[in-house]
């Protein structure tokens, strides 16, 4: 028996996910899985958007910045001469962490060498833009006593769970 996406089932999708320029940020064929309503997993509308659906069926949200990877915040990008940069930094994609008064850690990630100068970023790369997503229900199913507890579905060997965020 074939059951709707609905409030609390274990719901297994695959995805891919367009920028703004339309062309592929992400996507995955092996289904990733979370809880229908646990807010542990999905965007929100791309969820509501769910609710309903059988095994099978597709659907497509974009979503605008300040429902997805939110604003791009300006504050998070530096730009520095290369020479001021560990060398193993000079590459674009390097990931750096940073440290402010409080102890607290961010990631930037090199998103631009040029001219001498380097660029990091901690922003998502989809934010500030508005983004699509085309999702594919692959399973549906009532959840085990360990997911209800845990709002979140267990690891099947056969299915990869995991999170579109």
């Amino acid at each position: 028996m074939t059951i709707p996406v609905s409030q609390g089932k274990v719901v297994f999708i695959t995805y891919s996910i367009k920028n703004q320029q339309g062309e592929f940020f992400e996507s995955s064929d092996v289904p990733v899985g979370y809880i229908q309503g646990s807010d542990k997993g999905l965007f929100l509308p791309v969820e509501a958007a769910l609710e309903g659906k059988m095994v099978g069926e597709q659907v497509s949200v974009t979503l605008m910045p300040n429902e997805a990877y939110g604003p791009r915040d300006p504050s998070l990008s530096f730009t520095d001469d290369m020479s001021n940069v560990p060398p193993e930094f000079h590459r674009i994609g390097a990931e750096v962490q940073f440290q402010n008064e409080q102890g607290e850690s961010k990631t930037f990630y090199v998103t631009k060498i040029e001219n001498g100068k380097l660029t990091v970023d901690a922003n998502h790369p989809l934010a500030g833009q508005n983004v699509t997503f085309y999702v594919k229900v692959a399973d549906v199913r009532n959840p085990t006593a360990e997911e209800i507890k845990t709002g979140e579905p267990e690891q099947d060997p056969a299915i990869n769970t995991g999170s579109v965020h």
